[in-house]
C-alpha cells in the first residue's frame, strides 16, 4: 500500500455514506460499495470500512458543521438491510503495512471523537440507530454517538469481537468506551470483548451497552420520534444557513513538497525532515461576522485551519520517513491578533464557535503526531495567541534573540491571548501551558498577566514560553546539530519518548484512547499471534483457528 492518500473529498465523490436533511433532523446512512475499497485486494462487504470510507465520514462530520448548521440531530443509519456495520475490514488489515494499520487507528480515532464531541460543541446530537449485526469497529462507531437504539429481534447485536476472533483489539475506543463512558461493569465487560455473537435485546439494555431497544415493527417511527424529541430540547440556536466548504488550493511538488495559500511544507528527504511556514494574514481582519459569513472558507482563520490539517493529515500518512518537523511562522502578528480576536468576541456566533472549535482539534491532532516537532520563533514571525499553542504543542522551541545580521524582518516575539487560557484544551482536559507547568502552576499566571503584550526572547525565556533562545553568533550552528541529532536517533524510540512526555496530568478516556489503546495495539499489531502467517488475521474466514503462542509477556 504505497499509493499516495488524499483526505480531500465532497459529496459529490461519495461512494460510502449518503444525507438526506429534513429541517433539524440529518438521516446519515452509511451504505460502502463493496467495491470501493482503497486499495486492491479486498471487498468491503457488509458495510466493512477501510480508511477510504473513513476520510468520507469525516468530510461529512465536518460539512454537517459548517454547511449544515440548522442540523440538531444526526440519524447514524445502514443503508443495508441486517447489518449495521461490520467494522473495520479484516482483509484490508490482513494486507496492509503496519504504519498503514496504526496510521488508520488514528485517524478513525480522531473522526470518532470529532462527532463525539459534537453536541458539546456544535448542538449536534448523533443517533445510532442500529438494525442488524453492530460488530467491532461498527459498534464503535455507534458507541461514539450520543444515543444507542437498538432493534429488539432475534439478529440485531452488538460485539466488540477483536480479540476472540482476530487477536487485536478494537482500534477506535472501543474498550475505553465501554468502561468509561457506558460504564458497564468491569466483570460484564469483559464478557462482552471474549465472545463473538455479542449481546442482543434487554441484556444489552441493562448492561448499558444501549440506551434503549425498540421493536423492529415500530422501530423507524421511534427513533424519528427520538430525534423529534432531542430536536425539540436542544439550545442550538437556530440557523438559518452554512457556508459552502470549497476544494483546498494545494499543489504538490516533484520533491513531494506542499504549497498552499496559508502555508507550505519544504520537504527534505536526505535530512529526514520537513519546514512547516505558516503565512501571516495578508489583508485585515474583516470588520465583523457578517463580513467574515460573506468570506465563507475563503476567511483567512478558516482557509488556514483548513490548509493546516490536511497538511498535517498528508504529512502522516504519506510522509511517514520525514519523522522531524520544523514548524515556523512569517506574518505580521498584530494583524493576526485582529483576525483571532473577531472570533474570540464573537464565540457565541455559530460560524465563530465552529471555526475555533476547528482549530481546537487541529491542535489535538498535532498533539498526537507521532513525529519529532520543533518550532523556531525567528525574526518576522508572528506566533500569537492559537499559533502560539503550537510552541506549547511541540517538543522543543528555539526563539531568536536581538538582532540578527542582514536581518530587517521585525523582531522576534511571542503574544499571548486568551485563546491560551481555556479554549484549546488538550486531550487531557488542561490548557498546554497548564500541562506545560504542570509542576509550577504559577507560572501559568505569569504568563497569563502579560497577555497581549509583544514579548521578546528575554521575557518570553524568563516566563517559561520557549526551550532555547540564541542570538545571532549560535543560531545556525545550534539548530542545524539539534536538527542533525534528532534525525540520528531511533524513529520507533522517539516515537514512545515523546508520546509519554506529551501528556502529563490527568488521565481521561480521550488520553487512554490516544495512549494506553494505540500503545498496545501498535504492539499486538505486529505480534505472531495476530498478523503472522498463521495468526488469527491471515487465518480468519478459513474456519481453521490462529496458532497463537501461549507466552505471557
Amino acid at each position: 500500500m504505497t499509493r499516495q492518500i488524499d483526505f480531500q473529498t465532497d459529496p459529490s465523490q461519495y461512494r460510502h455514506w449518503r444525507v438526506e436533511y429534513d429541517g433539524p433532523v440529518a438521516n446519515l446512512y452509511m451504505d460502502v460499495d463493496e467495491n470501493g475499497g482503497l486499495f486492491e485486494g479486498y471487498q468491503l462487504k457488509l458495510n466493512s470500512y477501510d480508511l477510504g470510507v473513513d476520510i468520507e465520514l469525516a468530510d461529512v462530520v465536518q460539512r454537517m458543521r459548517f454547511e449544515h448548521p440548522q442540523v440538531k440531530v444526526v440519524i447514524m443509519r445502514s443503508g443495508k438491510p441486517g447489518v449495521f456495520c461490520a467494522g473495520a475490514n479484516i482483509r484490508m488489515l490482513g494486507k496492509a503495512a503496519h504504519g498503514h494499520k496504526v496510521n488508520f487507528c488514528k485517524f478513525t480515532n480522531e473522526t470518532r471523537n470529532t462527532f463525539e464531541a459534537a453536541e458539546a460543541d456544535s448542538g449536534q446530537k448523533y443517533i445510532a440507530a442500529v438494525r442488524g449485526a453492530c460488530a467491532g469497529g461498527g459498534y464503535e462507531l455507534a458507541l461514539a454517538c450520543n444515543h444507542i437504539m437498538l432493534t429488539n429481534d432475534s439478529t440485531s447485536s452488538v460485539a466488540l469481537p477483536e480479540v476472540p476472533l482476530l487477536a487485536v483489539l478494537p482500534g477506535t475506543g472501543g474498550l475505553t468506551r465501554v468502561t468509561d463512558k457506558r460504564k458497564v461493569r468491569r466483570d460484564r465487560a469483559d464478557i462482552f470483548c471474549s465472545i463473538e455473537e455479542g449481546v442482543k435485546g434487554q441484556r444489552a439494555v441493562d448492561w448499558r451497552l444501549v440506551d434503549e431497544i425498540v421493536p423492529n415493527s415500530k422501530f423507524d417511527d421511534v427513533v424519528l420520534q427520538r430525534a423529534g424529541e432531542f430536536a425539540a430540547a436542544s439550545h442550538k440556536a437556530d440557523v438559518a444557513e452554512g457556508i459552502k466548504l470549497t476544494p483546498l488550493n494545494r499543489t504538490i511538488g516533484e520533491d513531494g513538497s506542499l504549497t498552499y495559500s496559508t502555508l507550505e511544507a519544504q520537504v527534505d528527504r536526505k535530512g529526514g525532515k520537513v519546514t512547516i511556514t505558516l503565512h501571516g494574514p495578508d489583508s485585515d481582519a474583516p470588520a465583523d461576522m457578517d463580513a467574515f459569513f460573506a468570506m465563507g472558507d475563503q476567511a483567512y482563520m478558516l482557509r488556514l485551519a483548513r490548509e493546516l490539517d490536511d497538511a498535517i493529515l498528508h504529512l502522516r500518512l504519506n510522509e511517514m520517513e520525514l519523522g522531524l518537523w520544523v514548524i515556523r511562522s512569517q506574518g505580521d502578528p498584530e494583524k493576526f491578533a485582529a483576525h483571532e480576536a473577531l472570533l474570540m468576541s464573537n464565540a457565541d456566533h455559530w460560524l465563530a464557535n465552529e471555526v475555533l472549535k476547528y482549530w481546537k482539534r487541529i491542535l489535538k491532532r498535532l498533539d498526537v503526531t507521532s513525529r519529532s516537532l520543533v518550532a523556531l520563533v525567528e525574526h518576522g514571525s508572528c506566533f500569537t495567541g492559537i499559533l502560539a499553542e503550537i510552541l506549547f504543542a511541540v517538543d522543543r522551541s528555539y526563539m531568536m534573540e536581538g538582532e540578527f545580521e542582514g536581518d530587517n524582518r521585525r523582531i522576534a516575539t511571542v503574544t499571548l491571548s486568551d485563546a491560551n487560557f481555556g479554549p484549546m484544551p488538550m486531550g487531557n482536559d488542561l490548557t498546554r501551558l497548564q500541562t506545560r507547568f504542570l509542576g509550577e502552576p504559577e507560572s501559568v499566571g505569569l504568563a497569563q498577566a502579560r497577555m497581549g503584550e509583544a514579548l521578546d526572547a528575554g521575557e518570553a525565556d524568563d516566563l517559561g514560553l520557549v526551550t532555547t533562545i540564541l542570538d545571532d553568533i549560535d543560531w545556525e550552528d545550534e539548530i542545524r546539530i539539534f536538527l542533525e541529532e534528532r534525525a540520528s536517533f531511533s524513529p520507533d524510540a522517539m516515537t514512545g519518548m515523546e508520546a509519554n512526555l506529551r501528556f502529563a496530568g490527568p488521565e481521561t478516556m480521550e488520553t487512554r484512547i490516544f495512549g494506553r489503546l494505540t500503545a498496545w495495539q501498535n504492539w499486538i499489531f505486529i505480534r505472531p499471534n495476530a498478523v503472522g502467517e498463521d495468526g488469527a488475521l491471515q487465518r480468519y474466514g478459513t474456519g481453521v483457528r490462529g496458532d497463537f503462542n501461549k507466552e505471557r509477556v
